[in-house]
């Protein structure tokens, strides 16, 4: 079809859907064959259903249309039918930098492109028991060079913003950026990001009022994160519940990105199966306070770390001058209670970790009512106190990690730095014996414990 009669066909199809609140792609000369690029006729849906007062763009009829980025508007919901795949191009002149702001973290620019975009728009959903793919596979997107790596989803300065049923796979790199947005509902949605690295689910940085329930997450990376990238807005007012996370990371980060104020999350009734490296990764390490959240009713399979938390000084944003850090505030007040642990298929650095730094203690901690089963096995040569790093400059490559202490002289927990610490009805079963402490409290203030077992023996704590 000529450009002209592609522009006569959509000037006359805009008219007919003057009065309507369904806008189908189809109508508008959208192909389903899964080469065709339908960019053009999937954003003039949109636009016009933003123009008419809003609507449903319907993405339907089976079969894969293909696009590049587009740009959601107000009033507009994204319906992708069952059975129907709205597909990534592989092509990178199809991902403009343009009008699509930018990854918030330093070094990684990367990421900066994305397929579907958003800024200042309010009442826009995405729903539907589709499947909006990023077709971001290895040998299409490669990590080399000057190689875009669009995420599949940032909405910027958004209100009101609905995530139904949908399912989210094969992003190149994150899923989604929610950047300073208000008033989310995330509910009943799949997101499988294996296809390539750097596959985070739902990254919420500065937001608000933000609630997530019953979804499911299978991630190469983070499966949600809880982040501030900008000191005057922070994150706050999370609700996270039932969902089930496997990941090859973390099943939830909060920090990193930590300029603004995180707090008042509360997350519960959630599994964590198969991760790499830690159920719950709290880490404050920029310029603003974190505080106020509690954790309850959870359920970790073969999850090393079930709780890691870190509070040192790093830079994470992108906007911060290279080698400057922030001043750090305070990491406080958080509880976790109800936990349920099986590591038994685990290696040797399993245990609840967190520490903060000297001169910088995280306060009022309580964890309460756990149950964690370990592999044990370590031998009384490997069992020999070791120090443990601290998370200072000097230590840390990039990101505060577990990689730099490697490994811990606890199988149970190990807890440094920190003033108030609350550690009641803990239960650790070894399932081989162990010449390690179960629990070592290092530089620990104003610390109390109660009915702390281990394989059903009182334990006496070394401070």
């Amino acid at each position: 079809m000529s450009k002209f009669k592609l522009s006569l066909f959509l000037s006359i199809f805009s008219l007919v859907s003057l009065f309507a609140r369904e806008y189908n792609i189809a109508k508008y000369g959208a192909i389903n064959d899964g080469l065709t690029l339908n960019t053009i006729v999937v954003q003039k849906a949109i636009d016009d259903c933003n123009k008419n007062g809003g609507g449903t763009v319907m993405v339907d009829g089976g079969g894969v249309y293909v696009i590049g980025t587009i740009f959601m508007k107000s009033n507009v919901t994204l319906h992708v039918d069952n059975g129907t795949v709205l597909q990534g191009s592989t092509n990178q002149a199809d991902y403009p930098l343009e009008g699509v702001h930018k990854n918030m973290y330093s070094r990684e620019p990367s990421k900066d492109a994305c397929l579907i975009y958003a800024e200042n728009a309010s009442s826009m959903a995405i729903e539907g028991h589709g499947t909006i793919d990023g077709n971001g596979h290895y040998k299409y997107f490669p990590r080399k060079g000057r190689m875009k790596r669009p995420m599949l989803i940032r909405f910027k300065d958004c209100s009101n913003i609905s995530m139904r049923d949908i399912h989210l796979i094969n992003p190149v790199a994150w899923t989604t950026a929610w950047l300073y947005c208000n008033n989310i509902t995330v509910d009943g949605i799949t997101i499988v990001s294996r296809a390539n690295f750097n596959g985070d689910g739902l990254d919420f940085d500065g937001c608000q009022n933000v609630r997530v329930s019953n979804s499911n997450f299978d991630n190469s990376d983070d499966c949600i994160c809880l982040q501030a990238s900008l000191p005057h807005k922070p994150c706050k007012n999370i609700t996270i519940n039932n969902c089930n996370f496997t990941t090859k990371w973390g099943g939830m980060r909060i920090g990193l990105l930590s300029r603004g104020d995180i707090g008042y999350v509360t997350v519960s009734n959630c599994t964590f199966k198969d991760i790499q490296d830690s159920g719950l990764k709290i880490q404050q390490n920029e310029g603003g306070e974190m505080s106020h959240m509690t954790f309850s009713n959870l359920v970790m399979e073969n999850v090393p770390r079930p709780i890691f938390m870190t509070f040192c000084q790093q830079t994470a944003s992108v906007d911060t001058p290279k080698g400057e850090y922030e001043p750090l505030k305070r990491m406080h007040h958080m509880k976790f209670d109800n936990i349920v642990v099986d590591n038994s298929k685990g290696d040797r650095h399993s245990a609840f970790f967190l520490t903060g730094i000297p001169g910088h203690e995280i306060e009022d901690i309580s964890i309460t009512n756990v149950d964690f089963i370990v592999a044990g096995g370590v031998n009384k040569e490997d069992a020999k106190q070791k120090d443990v790093k601290e998370y200072t400059h000097d230590n840390m490559k990039r990101w505060p990690e577990f990689y730099v202490v490697k490994e811990l002289p606890a199988y149970g927990v190990y807890a440094r730095h920190i003033n108030g610490l609350n550690l009641e009805n803990f239960f650790i079963t070894t399932l081989k014996e162990d010449k390690r402490l179960p629990v070592i409290l290092n530089q620990v203030r104003n610390a109390t414990t109660r009915n702390i077992k281990a394989n059903g023996k009182l334990i006496k704590l070394k401070k």
